[in-house]
Formats: structure tokens, sequence, C-alpha cells
């Protein structure tokens, strides 16, 4: 949900976005508020709090001491916070969390509190049609080494066997580490398992990697109670995976290889009651997240479920296409070129891969043989306001210069946050475009360990692929799923995606976890800069003595920042 308040001048103004997980709170102040601002000061009441606790600030004054030393933190009225947009990502969901936010003048020494305006905002369910969850997988992160400490004392060891997480230490108030980092993500997977109860229902699973020791128990209980089972799996004799896969698929009576001229990159559940003998369709389940150890716990995921018998079906329909043509690539290759469509009208649009090179160079959208490709990178390219994005390998080459900004509007507002090197590593601002990456220079940030890798197979730290277009407006676009926006993803795998527009509730939800993990590796990339050097940039970590903060929102690189995600009633 979102909710807007301003003072009754319109001269200090607030806005707030929640999603699932998160709750982003964006600040305006005119001109001649801006004068002597030293920041925000941000206080929250919870369910069944009588008072208002304000919110820690992790920077401080130069010479100021933190006051709470267990987070190395100050509360922000004495240490504001001094940037006009401001995340919290340890909400519940179906939530309700009053906030006030408070001007900060005065002198570092003697802060001062202003005007205030108070909202509540509240988070969206997992419940209903759709169900959006994603992970928190930073096992690097503060919050789990002050929250798990015999967990990260563990993996601070050099040994060779790491047992899996789930068997990871809970700490002393029984909590335990894994699902802590699979909040909720690993019980969506197992849960629409679950709700196929006995002969009267079914499951048709496509799946690129099977191994969770969880997810695989589940489906075969599921059969051994009558349910419908069928499953779809990636198979390629050169891959060890298929072995894997084969492996944990023994039990399971109706099983098929999918042969493709890549991989059979999907990852998605359809859930059908069954009436004489016919499957009808009534929820999927899709994203981007591997039914692994890796991709429940580790790397960052999104599950989606959606509850409508329509989108279900289209899903069902594909299915039913690959389990038929399961050793042969063309046939589901011609099935999706005339019979999927990319359209990019308002509500959810389900597309499928791999389509055939178009047949024309037209640039229209909705016609049978125009590429996903093209779709995104049009999509992308005629943002009006912002566009965020979070990618796990390097995208097709119009797409990533698009992203990146090179090759439209420089007056449009870019976030994004990448895994793998490209022109996206490191942190890059460049005019209106900020871009951070999971590839840090260096292994160990002071007070930070590095990224976990043990059990972990390859390097990847984000796996979710989401673009979120226009998020500040009442039009947003999600396009979100397995696809990994690359030419192998449209050429050669089996994919999957969703473009979604007009929510604005589905775009909170996926927009506060992509900046949520936009800032924890920002931080750690100018906590690493700060203490390096021979870095060639320098950050300071201190918090300016005076408004002079406020220049960069004003006329400098992060004016459209200021501008787009809270806009001031008299402007």
């Amino acid at each position: 949900m979102r909710k807007y308040v301003a003072t009754p001048k319109g001269d200090f103004a607030v806005q707030g976005y929640a999603g699932t997980s998160g709750i982003l709170l964006a600040m305006n102040v005119s001109e001649a508020r801006r004068k002597g601002l030293l920041g925000f000061a941000i206080s929250r009441r919870k369910p069944g709090e009588k008072t208002f606790n304000f919110q820690l600030s992790s920077l401080h004054f130069p010479g100021q001491s933190h006051t709470n030393a267990k987070y190395d933190a100050t509360p922000s009225d004495k240490a504001p916070i001094q940037k006009f947009r401001w995340g919290l990502y340890n909400v519940d969901p179906d939530t309700v969390y009053e906030f006030r936010v408070y001007l900060i003048y005065g002198t570092p020494d003697n802060p001062k509190r202003g005007p205030c305006l108070e909202l509540a905002l509240s988070t969206h369910p997992v419940s209903g049609e759709h169900r959006v969850v994603f992970n928190r997988a930073v096992v690097a992160s503060q919050a789990f080494e002050r929250k798990f400490v015999a967990a990260n004392e563990m993996l601070k060891k050099k040994v060779k066997d790491v047992p899996p997480v789930s068997q990871w230490p809970v700490n002393e108030y029984n909590e335990s580490p894994a699902a802590w980092l699979e909040r909720g993500l690993l019980g969506e997977i197992t849960g629409i398992i679950k709700r196929a109860i006995d002969k009267n229902w079914a499951l048709d699973i496509a799946i690129y990697e099977y191994e969770l020791d969880s997810i695989v128990q589940a489906v075969n209980a599921a059969q051994a109670r009558g349910v419908h089972v069928r499953v779809l799996y990636h198979a390629n004799k050169s891959d060890p995976q298929t072995a894997i896969n084969e492996t944990n698929l023994e039990k399971i009576k109706e099983k098929r290889p999918r042969i493709t001229s890549a991989i059979c990159h999907d990852k998605f559940i359809v859930l059908s009651k069954v009436k004489n003998g016919t499957r009808v369709p009534c929820e999927v389940l899709c994203g981007s997240t591997n039914f692994t150890e890796n991709g429940v716990y580790r790397q960052a995921n999104v599950v989606h479920v959606i509850s409508q018998k329509d989108i279900a079906r289209q899903y069902e329909n594909m299915f039913e296409v690959l389990w038929e043509n399961h050793n042969h690539v063309a046939p589901a290759r011609a099935w999706i070129t005339s019979n999927n469509p990319i359209t990019t009208e308002p509500g959810i649009n389900i597309g499928f891969s791999p389509r055939a090179k178009p047949k024309t160079n037209d640039n229209l959208l909705n016609i049978p043989g125009f590429t996903d490709l093209d779709v995104f990178a049009r999509l992308i390219k005629e943002a009006q306001r912002d566009v965020l994005f979070c990618t796990a390998f390097k995208p097709q080459g119009d797409i990533l210069s698009i992203l990146s900004g090179k090759s439209n509007n420089a007056a449009i507002l870019r976030y994004g946050l990448q895994n793998c090197k490209s022109d996206i590593t490191g942190y890059h601002r460049n005019n209106a475009t900020f871009t951070a990456s999971a590839v840090l220079p260096g292994n160990v940030l002071e007070g930070w360990r590095n990224e976990g890798q043990k059990r972990q197979k390859g390097n990847i730290l984000i796996h979710t692929k989401v673009v979120i277009i226009d998020f500040t407006s009442t039009d947003p676009t999600i396009i979100s799923g397995s696809h990994n926006l690359s030419e192998n993803a449209s050429r050669s795998n089996d994919e999957n995606f969703l473009i979604i527009r007009g929510n604005t509730d589905l775009a909170d939800c996926y927009a506060c976890e992509v900046l949520r993990f936009y800032d924890h590796y920002r931080f750690r990339y100018f906590m690493k800069q700060a203490k390096d050097k021979n870095a060639k940039r320098k950050f300071n970590l201190n918090l300016a003595v005076n408004s002079s903060w406020t220049d960069e929102y004003f006329g400098g690189s992060k004016q459209l920042d200021r501008e787009l995600f809270c806009k001031l009633p008299s402007t």
C-alpha cells in the first residue's frame, strides 16, 4: 500500500510504500525548510506497543559515540538520517506500522526536533490472489551475525563439511537461522504441494534443479496420499545436475526428462483439481527459486503464487506441451511462438521461451514471433520516471545498455543491482543512474564477513531477475520470473516470466526488496572503500554537521530521487 502526508503549507511531505516484508519512507522539503536541516528522525510503533521508538542510525557526527553498543548505532533523533529515502526491512506481512517523521535542526551537540508528520502503513498480506515472498539471503549481514552467533562462528571456521543450513545451530531464543534466511519462501513451495490433499488433486512440476530434501519429501508424500504428480525435469547427459535430479525423483512414478538445446530453466508448480479425470488448474507457483539449498536459503530469490484459474491454466497448457514433447525442442518453440504473443496490457501477462527469431523487423508489440528481449528492451527504454532492476547474470547487450543508462533518457532515475561482473560492477554513479554489484573487491570488510560460499556451488548471491519500470507512478510495470534477460533465455532455454502492469501493491512488494539488496551491497561497498587506503574514491562515514548533505538532492545527482519518490504538493 501507499500513503502520502504533507504539512498544511506543503513544505514537508512523506510518501510511504509498504510491500510484503519491507517499507520505504520517502521525504521531501522545500528550499526554505532545507536551510539548517541536519536530517530526519524516524520513530516507529509496532502493533501492541504503547510508545513510539526512534529508529537507529548507523552513522554519527564527528566525535559522537554510538549510544547503542549492541547495534553500533544511535537513535535517529540524536544522529539523524541524512538521506531523503529510508527503508525498514524487518517487518511482518499484513501488519500495520505507525511512523512519525521529524525534521531535525539545531547543532550536532544539540539537535532539535522540528515539524513532524505521522502516517500508518499496512504491509501486504501473504494471502489472497497474489502471494509474493522474498527470502533474506544475507548470511554475511550484520543482522545475521548479531542474531545467530553460534552459526556465524561455525561459518568462520575453515572446515570442509559445513552442515546443511537446516542443521545450523539455533540462537538463545530458539530461532532458526534457516527459517530466518528463507523467511517463508520454503513454506510457500511446500504449502502449494500440501494443498494437494488426495486423489482429487494434481501437481505438475517443471524444474531445473531438484535437490532440497524438504521439497523432495513433500512431493513424495503428495504422491503417497494419492495426488496425481508429474515432474518434468532438466536432463542433459553431459550435465551432472541430471543425475542429481534423477536420484531425487526415484520415487516419482510419472516423470519425464526435458531435453532442450540448452537447459530446462523453468521452476513452476501448477496445482489442479481433478474432475472426471481432467485437471482443472487453480493455482500456480513461479519465480526465480530453484529447489535447492542455495536457492531457498543463500541466494536472493522470489516465489510468486497466483491463485487465478486463468493464469494457472496458461502455465498448465505450457506444461502439457513440454510433457508431450519432452524429447524435442522444435514443437515447444513453435507452440510458444504461435500461441503466446507477448502482451503488455494492464494486468498479469504470462510469457514463455524459447521463441523463434522474428520474421519481421516491425517493433510493434503483441505480434507472434516478436521476441521477449525486444519487448523487455522497449518497455525499459520507454520508462518515463524510473527503473529499478536486479539481475543474476549479464543481460543481453541492448538491455544492459538501457539499464545502465547509456542508450536512453538520462533524466530517468535508475537503481540497479547485478550479481556478475559487467559494466555494472562495484558501485557506479552517473547522472541519475546508481548501480551496485554483489561482486565486491577484496574478501573481508572490517566488522563484516565476506558473503559465505560454504556448501554453495558457484558464486551466485543475487539470483532474482526483476525489473520494475515507473515504480513511483500509478502505472508501474514489473518483469519477473526465471528469465535472465539473455539470448540463451530467449532462444534456447525453457523459461517463464510475468509482465505485470498497473498493480501498485505488487510493485511495492517487488521494489522494496530490490532496494533492500541494493542498499545492502551499496553500504558494504562504501564501507570497503572508506577503509581502503588505495581506493580511488574516498567516502566519509560521518554525518555532515550542517545542511550541506542536502546539496546532491537539490541540483545534484540525487535530485530526481527526492522529486520522484515524494513530490511536494506545491510542485
